[in-house]
């Protein structure tokens, strides 16, 4: 598609604070939705506003690194669950939950290796050899995969109605009703709007989402009807809970890594007071190389959907990111992009198919938008009431957002094998099975390392095309022929 906004380009000053709130609230849920699910699943006391921050500095390095070329957000990596999940779990079994802070950051700086690895090799190397085992008919399903294995979570958001837990048909449709006003006003503004319109249609779908939600919150409120209020007060009640002062405006967020120097205090006086104090110092040694085990291997597998995030950013923007500013910094920003989030936040970083999206469907690929939204990210993580509202904006609502964007990734990933020739048996089996698998979820995981299912699903397509590439090839390779030998002729004898 056309982009309105290129790379390089400069919005208006005014318009450029409205495209970045919109990046914002694009990243906003699930970047704030990984420290929630870490303190359900281990008891942890991660806060969202430090992974906020933490996703704003980690964009800021990632745009450093790639030389303002690359328009994505970095948010908080769901793939790294499994290891924050390690990280807390030894912790708490060594009584100090604060080192599970400080096995964050840890974990984040073994990934971050493996990233800069990954990345002199490419340097070294160069990228022709990924073009030569992940073809369009591999990269393009596997992009798909990316986009349709979110559609749970999208349609799972968009039925979830209610704030609290409502059980009933009425609550799944009050919060389907959400989303589908969310969803229509969306897909009307940027199909048909006018140029602003067409530029902001998340910020404006999520607008009136909220007010719809808003309107049968009030009316559930006042008729007692709890499967009828939509939007959950609690954040803005928490702000004025101990009255209203300074820090019901601003707050410093919770960083990680100062509850990491205080996991590091808590372990010395750990020693000092055990009664075998080198078995204590042998159980730390253990912890942190429980946490490298956590989190190395899944850095490899994040390796793989890191290049379909870039090669689906790629055909968006129609300039290939893998070769300028090349695979290699992209991979570095992302590296040490996730250090810094986790130092702070404590989430690893990765690109964002929810930024991606965002561009694609309002074709502003301008640098200057996520550079301000990082900048938004940082500020707002101190400002309380702002953060409040972001936590009440209904899962319905973002559900409503989410069906665009997870979709229009999926499409995006369809688009990249238009061109392929699908009689061919070889691209036939190799889309085939990635998207089986892919929408199937096969996913493996061996104690601590989890292999998602896109990780998956692009190994079985690359071995698959490798091996029918191989036997087509040997199929196809000339035979040579074997000479005959000369037949000697007797002639009679002359007279």
């Amino acid at each position: 598609m056309k982009l309105t906004y290129d790379v390089q380009d400069k919005p208006k000053s005014g318009q450029i604070v409205v495209f970045a709130l919109q990046q914002l609230l694009a990243i906003m849920a699930a970047t704030i939705a990984v420290p929630g699910v870490v303190n359900q699943v281990t008891g942890s006391h991660m806060t969202p506003s430090a992974a906020l921050f933490g996703a704003g500095v980690g964009t800021i390095v990632y745009l450093l690194f790639t030389k303002f070329k690359s328009p994505v957000f970095l948010g908080s990596s769901f793939a790294f669950l499994g290891s924050m999940f390690a990280a807390f779990s030894g912790a708490f079994a060594m009584s100090n939950e604060e080192l599970g802070f400080l096995g964050l950051i840890v974990g984040a700086i073994f990934a971050g290796l493996v990233y800069a690895v990954l990345a002199l090799i490419v340097k070294l190397v160069g990228t022709k050899w990924i073009d030569t085992i992940m073809p369009a008919v591999v990269i393009g399903p596997t992009v798909a995969i990316i986009g349709l294995s979110l559609a749970g979570n999208a349609v799972g958001d968009a039925v979830r109605g209610a704030a609290g837990n409502v059980a009933g048909d009425l609550k799944s449709f009050i919060g389907f009703f959400c989303a589908f006003v969310t969803l229509i006003v969306v897909v009307v503004c940027s199909t048909y709007g006018k140029k602003m319109a067409k530029l902001i249609p998340f910020i404006i779908g999520i607008a009136a989402g909220y007010l719809v939600a808003l309107c049968f919150t009030l009316i559930g409120i006042a008729a007692k009807v709890e499967a009828l209020q939509v939007i959950d007060f609690t954040p803005f009640k928490a702000l004025v809970a101990d009255g209203v002062g300074v820090k019901t405006f601003v707050a410093v967020p919770e960083f990680s890594f100062l509850k990491g120097i205080q996991g590091i205090k808590n372990a010395v006086a750990g020693v000092a007071e055990a009664a075998d104090p080198a078995l204590y110092r042998s159980q730390l040694v253990t912890y942190f190389v429980s946490v490298l085990v956590a989190y190395v291997p899944v850095a490899f597998v994040v390796f793989a959907e890191h290049l379909a995030d870039h090669k689906n950013l790629s055909s968006i923007i129609e300039r290939d990111l893998l070769a300028e500013p090349g695979l290699h910094r992209t991979l570095l920003g992302d590296g040490i992009g996730s250090m810094a989030g986790a130092f702070f936040g404590g989430c690893p970083n990765t690109t964002y198919g929810e930024s991606i999206g965002c561009v694609a469907i309002t074709g502003n690929a301008s640098i200057v938008t996520i550079f301000t939204a990082a900048v938004f990210a940082i500020v707002v993580s101190f400002f309380s009431p702002f953060m409040a509202f972001l936590s009440s904006i209904p899962s319905c609502v973002m559900g409503g957002v989410c069906i665009t964007l997870y979709g229009f990734i999926a499409v995006s990933g369809l688009k990249m094998i238009q061109k392929a020739d699908l009689n061919d048996s070889c691209n036939l089996f190799t889309v085939s099975v990635i998207l089986i698998c892919g929408i199937g979820g096969l996913a493996f995981t061996f104690g601590k390392v989890s292999i998602t299912s896109i990780a998956t699903a692009l190994i079985m397509g690359i071995i698959v095309n490798v091996i029918l590439r191989w036997s087509q090839k040997k199929k196809a390779a000339p035979v040579e022929e074997k000479a005959e030998e000369p037949v000697e002729v007797n002639e009679p004898a002359g007279e």
